[in-house]
C-alpha cells in the first residue's frame, strides 16, 4: 500500500486524462527501456537482449489492452531473472525455453478461466507494504552506483548476489575506493536536485512537461557537452543506453525467435511451464495488488482478468521469442507516480518501446544511465518513505513484523524468495492470532446480572480448539455464558463436539448457564438462550428503583464508550408480543439527537417513552407517567433534558423579547410548551450575547437543567398517585441532561 493515506480525487475529463496518459507512458517507456535490457542481461548469457524489449512491448501493447487495471504495468521482470537463468540451463537452449513460456501461457489463462485470481483476496496487507518499501529500498540502494557512474551491474537487476560476483552492499563499497565517473556523477546529482525541485513547487508540478522527461532531456545535453570537453568527463557507451539492432523493420524481424515445437514430449519442458506459470502469477497478482494500493482513485485490479491477460502475453511471447511477464511494481509506481489515470499509459509505454527498437536506437542511445537510475531512486524514496515505516510501527507487532519480515527477505535475497518468505511470516502471524484469540470475550451487564458473552471468530478452525477450552475452563463457577456465532460461517467439527460437551455435561456440573446463539442449522446444535436480556416480570419484581437507575447509568455508559450489548431483536420481539413489563418511563425532549433506547443503550420492552418539546408537563403527559407507574409497575421515572435544546432557546428569546409565541411562529398550540419552559427563567434574565456565543450556550443549558428539575418537582406535585408509590420506596423520580457533543448523561438526583 502507499506509504502515507491519499484522498480519493475526481477523475480529470478525457482530453486531460489523455494528455496525463500519454506523458505517463513516455516517462514509463524512458525507465522500461533499461530495465527491459538489464533483466534480460541478468537472466544469463544465452538470453538475447531483444527478448528483455520484446517482453516489455508485449507487456505494453497486448498485457496493457486485455488487463482490467488501470495502473499497473507488465513487462519481464527482477523477480524471474533466477527462474530463467535455472530453466534455459535445464531445458538446455533457449528456444526450448521459449516452448515452456508457450505453455505457461496457456496454463495461466486456465487459472484466470477457473478463477485463480481469488487467491489475491488472501494476501495480507503488511506483505503488500513490505513489498512496495522493499522495492523502494532496492532502487535507492542499487541506483546509486548507477548515478555516481559505477555500471558494472546490470541496470533492472534486482537481487542481492549480483552478476558481476558482487551484492548489494558491496557494490556500494566500490564507490567509497573511488570507483566513479564525474560525467555520469554530474548527470547523476543534476537529475536528483531537478527532480526534486519539480515535487516541490507547484508551478512545476502542474506543468504539462513531466519532471522525468526534462531529466532526460538535460542529460542528454549534457552528454554531448562532455563529448566536446573529453577525458574523464566524456560519457561512454557503458554509461548510455544501449538498445541493439540497425535501426530497422527488417532488422527487428530478424531477431525474432520462435519456440521450439520438436521439444513438446520433453517432460522437463512442462515442469518448467509450471514454474513460470506460478511463479508469474504470484508476482502479478502481489505487484498488481501493490500497484492497487499507489493508486490515488483506489480502483482494484480483476485478478482473474489480470491472468487471462498475462497469460495471453506469455503465449505470444513464447511464440515470437521474448522473456516471460509479469506486472512489475517498478514501471507500475513510476506510471502511478507519473500522474497516468488509464491503462492507455501502459499501451502507449508499449508502443513506444517499438517504435524505439524499430527506429530510433541511434537517438535513444545518447540517453545517460545516470538520468534514468535518478528518476528510479527519487521513486525509491517515495515508495520507501519514513511515514510508512511510522505507520506500520503503530499499527502493532502482528502488522510490522511480517512488513519488516518481507522487507529483509526481498532485500537480502531476491524477489521472489522474499515475497515467499514474507508471505509466510504473514500466514504464521494469522495463524497465531488466531491461536491467541479465536473469539471476542466480553462481559455484559443486563438485567439478569453480568453475562459473558463469547464471540467466535469468522472461521474457527480445529487450530482454535485448545485456545476455546482454555477460554471455557477459566469461566467462574456459577455464572451465565453466551457462546455467539452470529457472524461465523465454519466451525471446525471438534469444536463443535467441544461446544457440544461443555454445554451439556461440564458447564452445569460447575454451576454455568450456557446460552447459545447464531448457531447455523447444519452445526446440528440448536439456539438456546437461557437468561433474559429484556425487561420481564420475573426481573421487574427482584430488582429495586436504584438498581434500575444504576442499569440506565451502566448502559449509557457503554453507549459512550462504543461496548453496547450484542442484542438478539427479533427473540425479544418474540419474548415481548404477549406483553410489555418495562423497568422505568422516561420523560424526553423531542430532539432527534436523543433517540432514549439508543443512548442508554436498551432492548425492546425495557422502557416506556414519552417526548414532548422541551420535556414539560401537561396533563397527558403527566396521565403517562402515571400509567408507567401505578399501572404497569415501572420502578423508575426519568426526566431528561438535553444541552442545546431548540425548545428551551426559543422560550428564552421569545420570552425576553416579550413576543407571543403563536403570533411569532403561527402555532396555535405551542405557547403552552413556551409559557411552561419560560417559568425556569428568573426575572430579568436575558441572552448574555448572541445567540452562538460562548456564553449564551452555558446559560441556555442552565435553564434547560432548571427546567430538567421543574419538571422533576412538577410530577411529585402534580401526582398524588406517583407520590403514593414514592412514598412507599416503589419507586424514584430523577431528571438527567444529555449531552449532545459527547453523549454523556449526567444524572440530576
Amino acid at each position: 500500500m502507499s506509504s502515507e493515506p491519499q484522498q480519493t480525487q475526481v477523475d480529470a475529463g478525457p482530453r486531460a486524462s489523455l494528455q496525463q496518459d500519454l506523458t505517463a507512458g513516455l516517462v514509463v517507456f524512458l525507465v522500461a527501456l533499461p530495465l527491459c535490457l538489464g533483466i534480460a542481461l541478468a537472466s544469463g548469457k544465452d538470453v538475447p537482449l531483444m527478448a528483455g524489449l520484446l517482453g516489455g512491448i508485449i507487456g505494453g501493447i497486448v498485457v496493457g489492452s486485455l488487463s482490467g487495471s488501470h495502473t499497473s504495468v507488465s513487462g519481464p521482470a527482477a523477480g524471474l531473472t533466477a527462474v530463467v537463468a535455472a530453466q534455459i540451463a535445464t531445458l538446455g537452449s533457449f528456444d526450448a525455453f521459449l516452448l515452456a513460456v508457450f505453455f505457461a501461457g496457456l496454463i495461466q489463462i486456465a487459472m484466470g478461466v477457473f478463477r485463480a485470481g481469488a487467491i489475491s483476496a488472501f494476501i495480507p496487507s503488511s506483505v503488500i507494504k513490505g513489498l512496495l518499501a522493499a522495492i523502494g529500498v532496492i532502487l535507492i540502494l542499487k541506483q546509486i552506483p548507477h548515478i555516481l557512474g559505477h555500471d558494472t551491474d546490470p541496470e533492472g537487476e534486482m537481487s542481492f548476489d549480483q552478476p558481476d560476483s558482487k551484492n548489494t552492499f558491496t557494490e556500494l563499497l566500490t564507490i567509497f575506493e573511488g570507483d566513479i565517473h564525474l560525467g555520469a556523477m554530474v548527470v547523476g546529482l543534476v537529475s536528483i536536485a531537478l527532480l526534486l525541485c519539480w515535487d516541490r513547487f507547484k508551478l512545476l508540478k502542474k506543468s504539462i512537461i513531466p519532471g522525468p522527461l526534462v531529466v532526460v532531456c538535460v542529460g542528454v545535453a549534457f552528454t554531448f557537452l562532455f563529448r566536446s570537453v573529453g577525458g574523464d568527463w566524456l560519457i561512454g557507451k557503458t554509461h548510455l543506453v544501449q538498445i541493439p539492432g540497425g535501426g530497422s523493420f527488417s532488422d527487428f524481424a530478424d531477431s525474432l525467435r520462435m519456440a521450439d515445437f520438436s521439444k513438446w514430449q520433453n517432460s522437463s519442458v512442462y515442469v518448467a511451464a509450471f514454474t513460470i506459470a506460478i511463479v508469474a502469477s504470484l508476482e502479478t497478482l502481489l505487484n498488481a495488488e501493490a500497484v492497487d494500493n499507489l493508486d490515488p482513485l483506489r480502483r482494484k485490479t480483476p485478478p482473474n482478468r489480470e491472468l487471462i491477460a498475462q497469460g495471453i502475453g506469455n503465449t505470444i511471447g513464447g511464440l515470437v521469442g521474448a522473456l516471460p511477464i509479469t506486472a512489475v511494481v517498478v514501471r507500475g509506481s513510476v506510471n502511478v507516480a507519473s500522474g497516468a489515470k488509464t491503462k492507455t499509459s501502459a499501451i502507449f509505454h508499449g508502443v513506444l518501446l517499438m517504435i524505439a527498437v524499430i527506429l530510433l536506437p541511434t537517438y535513444l542511445n545518447t540517453i545517460p544511465l545516470a538520468a534514468l537510475a535518478a528518476i528510479l531512486l527519487v521513486t525509491g524514496f517515495k515508495l520507501a518513505s519514513p511515514k510508512l515505516f511510522k505507520q506500520m510501527w503503530k499499527e502493532g507487532r502482528y502488522q510490522f513484523t511480517p512488513f519488516i519480515v518481507t522487507l529483509l527477505a526481498i532485500v537480502f535475497t531476491d524477489l521472489l524468495k522474499g515475497i515467499l518468505v514474507g508471505l509466510a511470516a504473514g500466514v504464521v502471524f494469522i495463524l497465531n492470532s488466531n491461536l491467541r484469540t479465536p473469539i471476542r470475550r466480553i462481559v455484559e451487564s443486563h438485567l439478569g446480572g453480568e453475562i459473558l458473552r463469547i464471540e467466535l471468530a469468522n472461521q474457527v478452525s480445529f487450530l482454535n480448539k485448545a485456545a476455546l477450552a482454555e477460554i471455557l475452563n477459566e469461566v467462574p463457577r456459577g455464572s451465565k455464558v453466551l457462546i455467539d456465532a452470529s457472524d461465523t460461517d465454519f466451525i471446525d467439527p471438534d469444536v463443535l463436539s467441544l461446544i457440544r460437551e461443555y454445554r451439556e455435561t461440564k458447564g452445569p456440573a460447575r454451576g454455568v448457564s450456557v446460552s447459545l446463539n447464531g448457531f447455523r442449522n447444519r452445526y446440528e446444535i440448536q439456539d438456546a438462550v437461557m437468561f433474559a436480556d429484556y425487561s420481564t416480570r420475573e426481573l421487574r419484581d427482584q430488582v429495586t428503583p436504584q438498581q434500575v437507575l444504576d442499569w440506565l447509568k451502566e448502559g449509557n455508559h457503554r453507549f459512550c464508550s462504543g461496548k453496547q450489548i450484542s442484542r438478539d431483536f427479533k427473540r425479544q420481539i418474540a419474548g415481548t408480543a404477549g406483553g410489555q413489563t418495562p423497568m422505568a418511563v422516561i420523560l424526553s425532549c423531542i430532539d432527534s439527537r436523543v433517540p432514549v433506547e439508543v443512548v442508554f443503550d436498551l432492548g425492546i420492552g425495557d422502557v416506556f417513552t414519552a417526548r414532548v418539546a422541551g420535556n414539560v408537563l401537561s396533563d397527558k403527559t403527566l396521565g403517562s407517567l402515571e400509567y408507567g407507574v401505578v399501572v404497569a409497575g415501572a420502578k423508575l421515572v426519568l426526566v431528561l433534558g438535553h444541552t442545546r435544546c431548540g425548545a428551551v432557546t426559543s422560550a428564552i428569546q421569545l420570552s425576553t423579547s416579550g413576543q407571543d409565541a403563536f403570533e411569532a411562529t403561527g402555532c396555535a398550540h405551542l405557547p403552552s410548551i413556551v409559557n411552561e419552559v419560560a417559568a425556569s427563567l428568573m426575572e430579568g434574565e436575558c441572552l448574555p450575547g448572541e445567540i452562538d456565543s460562548p456564553a449564551s450556550e452555558v446559560f441556555i443549558d442552565e435553564v434547560a437543567r432548571r427546567n430538567v428539575l421543574r419538571t422533576v418537582q412538577g410530577v411529585t406535585e402534580q401526582s398524588e398517585a406517583i407520590r403514593r408509590v414514592m412514598d412507599g420506596g416503589r419507586v424514584l423520580v430523577v431528571g438527567a441532561m444529555y449531552d449532545v457533543a459527547t453523549g454523556e448523561i449526567t444524572f440530576l438526583e
